[in-house]
């Protein structure tokens, strides 16, 4: 067995709107759209001063995925990055592909001089929260708020 995480690539787009599927279908407050995923993938993709997708294969095929999408934070004068769309394939999940995509984009973010990472999960989602505390992550009590626009 080959176990290999890399960025994401144009290549990716279809498998990793597949597993964001997976994801959504998880999700409350998400619902798949695989063309308006597909147009956000590429648009990462094609535009790596937005972000980074990273993958995990096995074999050869794509069996998880993680992105952090990058911003400024003002209190720490430095880049930061949103830790966003974590999914591992199920058959995979509790084999370390969760803990290898996390520690990927930690190091990613570490080497490029960012200086926090933030992400979001479900509150009811106690194995993501391990995981993520496990990566050295704490919860805050800051409360997200959001608003569609039209």
């Amino acid at each position: 067995m080959i176990v290999a995480t890399r960025t994401a690539s144009k290549h990716d787009v279809t498998r990793c709107a597949e597993l964001l599927g997976i994801l959504f279908s998880q999700e409350r407050e998400f619902a798949a759209n695989p063309e308006a995923q597909s147009r956000a993938l590429s648009m990462i993709i094609s535009n790596p001063e937005l972000g980074r997708i990273f993958v995990c294969e096995i074999d050869g095929v794509i069996q998880g995925m993680v992105m952090l999408l990058f911003t400024v934070s003002t209190f720490l004068g430095q880049k930061v990055a949103l830790l966003e769309d974590m999914v591992v394939v199920p058959a995979w999940r509790g084999k370390g592909l969760g803990t290898q995509l996390v520690g990927h984009a930690v190091d990613f973010a570490r080497r490029e001089g960012f200086g926090r990472i933030t992400l979001l999960t479900d509150e009811d989602n106690d194995a993501a929260q391990q995981l993520y505390r496990s990566k050295g992550f704490s919860r805050s009590e800051m409360v997200v708020f959001r608003k569609l626009i039209d």
